[in-house]
């Protein structure tokens, strides 16, 4: 998001004139000013800051300390005000004010202080983005990432402060909101060296050196899995732990044993599967996975084989009378056209299995 568009956007929502500041009260943006204008308002545009007696006049009325929407009521030539604080959950950065002659109606402030989360998201985006610009930061952190710069590695090192080596890459998704992901993805970067980049179904965290990944998803509002790549010892080698990365959230996100956090380096089998396409799938298997009936017969089949063909294992796992078990294992190879006294067509049987989960068929 960038600020002038969407102040001039709020302004035009809400109807009225729009001024944004930051923590310290620098005019960062406004909108066009065709309402009521006193003279603080105009010497805050020409001077790009609001005068010391007015920052104290604000302060006083609570403008610092409040959590939302504050009305701010006028002295003098001091024309009254609805001060909307910009936070990134407990952190400051900044201030929404708008006019407040003649009032506001409460819809318009629910508008701005709705519109605030966004703007935030973009402060606290600047302010972690150091001497680079948000713009230069994330087309660094993507061509890191997708292999297809071979600048953004020194644009990150030389103008971002970013530690050169070593990096790990981890992939954050889940089911929520993208603002709720971008928020997580910020705070994440609070508590240890990062940059990130949000992609059309997931975040992306490019990391300095090992991180508690354990502590990822507490960051984020709803749940969310994560996957993390192999450390690589420079940044110019972190397009490959991203590839890992991603692979093992889709993991983490198709296979509940394996979330919330996978690593690349404990996938198993679905490591050796990252490359397998999912035509590959076992045609008999196909037969069961477009049937939902057969869902108990799939279960059996993988328990079994997890077990490693024991029918003692097998049965007490799954509550299941030997006979039921036998039953069921006789209906699998009838359908699917297999036996499971066949060595190959068991293994045939169980990454066809696996791959299935992994593309989210099973």
């Amino acid at each position: 998001m960038h600020l002038q568009p969407a102040v001039d956007d709020l302004a035009l929502r809400i109807g009225r004139p729009v001024l944004l500041e930051d923590h310290a009260q620098s005019v960062l943006a406004y909108s066009t000013q065709n309402g009521p204008m006193d003279d603080v308002r105009r010497d805050s545009i020409l001077r790009r800051h609001t005068a010391g007696t007015v920052r104290q006049h604000f302060r006083a009325a609570g403008v610092f300390e409040s959590r939302g929407p504050l009305r701010v009521p006028g002295s003098g030539p001091v024309l009254p005000r609805v001060c909307v604080p910009v936070r990134h959950r407990d952190r400051l950065l900044g201030f929404l004010w708008l006019i407040d002659e003649p009032p506001l109606p409460d819809a318009a402030v629910n508008e701005a202080s709705a519109a605030s989360a966004g703007l935030a998201l973009t402060l606290l985006h600047d302010a972690l983005a150091a001497g680079l610009s948000a713009q230069r930061e994330l087309a660094a952190v993507a061509g890191v990432l997708l292999g297809e710069d071979p600048t953004g590695a020194r644009v990150l090192v030389d103008e971002g402060g970013f530690p050169s080596a070593p990096v790990t890459v981890l992939v954050v998704r889940g089911p929520m909101p993208r603002a709720d992901l971008e928020h997580g993805l910020l705070a994440a970067r609070l508590k240890f060296p990062s940059r990130h980049l949000m992609r059309v179904d997931h975040g992306v965290l490019l990391c300095a050196g090992r991180v508690p990944v354990a502590e990822v998803p507490a960051l984020f509002p709803g749940p969310a899995v994560v996957g993390v790549g192999e450390p690589r010892p420079s940044l110019s080698q972190a397009a490959a732990s991203y590839t890992e990365a991603l692979h093992a959230s889709l993991v983490a996100e198709r296979v509940p044993a394996l979330a919330p956090v996978a690593t690349w380096s404990a996938l198993g089998v679905y490591r050796m599967l990252a490359a397998v396409p999912a035509d590959a799938i076992h045609p008999g298997l196909v037969v069961l996975l477009a049937a939902p009936e057969h869902a108990p017969l799939l279960t059996t089949l993988e328990t079994y084989l997890d077990s490693a063909g024991s029918a003692v294992e097998t049965s007490r796992t799954l509550r299941l009378h030997r006979t039921s078990l036998y039953y069921r294992l006789q209906r699998v190879e009838a359908l699917t056209g297999t036996d499971l006294k066949n060595g190959g067509d068991r293994l045939m049987l169980h990454l066809s299995l696996k791959l299935a989960r992994l593309h989210g068929r099973f």
